[in-house]
């Protein structure tokens, strides 16, 4: 079989879909179905609608992965972080996960998710040089036998 190795600065979605579902598909042929699911918990500025902050996540197996958080500055100190993290954690609940995970640097929020029951469950050091980031998981209370 011939093919071309080639590196793009913007993958497509097509080029991501290509990637992402055969590896669904192997993974669910190993293991029960993923049940992968991606979406968006979005701040909108009534005026307009435009979106300008939120948090993007998506569920795998049994565990819900919280991969970008943003409040924007302006927004910030009014509990809109935690507003947002209570209803992912209930999005999890009612998916039935046992947990959300989330991975921030040390120069991002640690503290936060930690006061909202996050524990550390590993460290990458030296990412970036200089840092590390931080590997948090809070189970969820139904997931607990």
């Amino acid at each position: 079989m011939q093919f071309d190795i080639v590196v793009t600065e913007n993958p497509t979605p097509e080029d991501r879909a290509a990637i992402l579902e055969p590896l669904i598909a192997y993974n669910d042929s190993q293991a029960a179905p993923s049940g992968y699911q991606a979406f968006a918990i979005l701040l909108r500025d009534p005026n307009g609608g435009k979106t300008i902050g939120g948090l993007s996540a998506r569920k795998v197996y049994d565990w819900l992965y919280v991969e970008l958080l943003v409040i924007p500055t302006h927004l910030r100190g009014r509990k809109i972080g935690s507003t947002l993290m209570r209803r992912v954690e209930a999005i999890a609940g009612e998916r039935g996960c046992a947990g959300v995970w989330l991975d921030p640097y040390s120069f991002q929020a640690r503290g936060f998710y930690e006061k909202l029951g996050y524990e550390i469950f590993g460290v990458l050091d030296d990412h970036p040089r200089g840092s590390q980031r931080f590997f948090l998981r809070k189970t969820l209370p139904q997931a607990n036998p």
